[in-house]
């Protein structure tokens, strides 16, 4: 398996690898003014057809998170996704993936500021399966460090910088020996993990921290939310959780691009319900995965295809 990227789209156009670069001048590589996406491929091997999901909205986020910090972006929601393809044509790739877009403020000037800057954007490709090494039995851990806050760095827009903080809380989190942290917002109550949101189980409802609780607005939360709701009568509550609840909830996960859907089977030293990935965190996964792969006609349009 290839483990890096062969091209991106750089400069308004695609080129190779070795081609896309940036000075170390660069404004948002030294103090980390910019804004990224994160978005997914799958490979459908019956098919063979690559399948990009929710690109649409993962773009329109973007330009979202773009706008938030002034970043001016040169091109439609379609002409972004238009590129995407392209690049991944150019990738052919024959397994699942990873596209990572960027806006970036890329004047090459020092001095702290957004305005009065050039923007870029640029959106690169990598061969990628899963981001935990156990999906299914996820070890979490509740981090010292807390969440970020709106009125600091406005969690809803993945803004470059912001993720020292994500990184902070996982990597304490890893050297614990737990396999993802657990962040709390600034009054204590859970928020997210260190890049994906989270959902607990009680008593057969589904519960997750609202989008005022410091969270990422995720895509894949919205996916998850309407799988539950929709497809497997789950019902579904969005209220802040107290960190007691993880101990007695009697299931958790993760969902996130990255995560996709990930079950949480401890936190510190508590078994979550039974110690094992519980049966409606089993269904939700086997559901997210039919969808995503284009198994399931109903969310067609939730895909696209990257071979003609």
């Amino acid at each position: 398996m290839d483990s890096g990227p062969k091209y991106a789209f750089f400069k308004g156009k695609v080129v190779p690898i070795d081609e896309a670069k940036v000075s170390v001048v660069t404004h948002s590589f030294n103090y980390g003014t910019g804004v990224f996406a994160g978005l997914r491929g799958y490979w459908n091997e019956e098919r063979e057809q690559l399948y990009l999901f929710r690109p649409y909205d993962h773009f329109t986020r973007f330009m979202n998170s773009a706008k938030i910090i002034m970043i001016s972006v040169p091109y439609t929601v379609q002409e972004l996704v238009d590129a995407t393809l392209e690049l991944l044509r150019h990738e052919q790739y024959r397994q699942d993936c990873y596209v990572r877009p960027l806006a970036y403020k890329s004047s090459e000037k020092i001095g702290v500021r957004l305005h009065e800057l050039e923007d870029d954007v640029t959106i690169f490709s990598v061969p990628f399966g899963a981001y935990m090494s156990k999906e299914e039995d996820v070890h979490a851990h509740i981090s010292s460090w807390r969440r970020l806050d709106d009125n600091a760095i406005p969690p809803r827009a993945k803004i470059v910088g912001a993720y020292a903080s994500s990184a902070m809380a996982k990597t304490d989190a890893m050297l614990h020996g737990y396999d993802e942290a657990i962040v709390l917002d600034q009054d204590g109550h859970v928020s997210e993990g260190s890049a994906e949101n989270i959902f607990i189980i009680r008593d057969g409802v589904a519960i997750t921290p609202p989008v005022y609780a410091n969270i990422l607005e995720g895509i894949t939360r919205r996916t998850v939310i309407t799988i539950l709701r929709d497809e497997m009568g789950v019902e579904v509550v969005e209220r802040e959780i107290d960190r007691s609840e993880l101990y007695v909830a009697d299931e958790a996960f993760f969902c996130g691009t990255g995560a996709q859907i990930a079950a949480i089977t401890k936190v510190d030293h508590w078994d979550v319900g039974e110690g094992v990935m519980g049966p409606i965190v089993r269904e939700l996964r086997r559901r997210y995965f039919d969808i995503v792969r284009g198994r399931d006609e109903k969310y067609s349009d939730w895909i696209l295809p990257v071979y003609r």
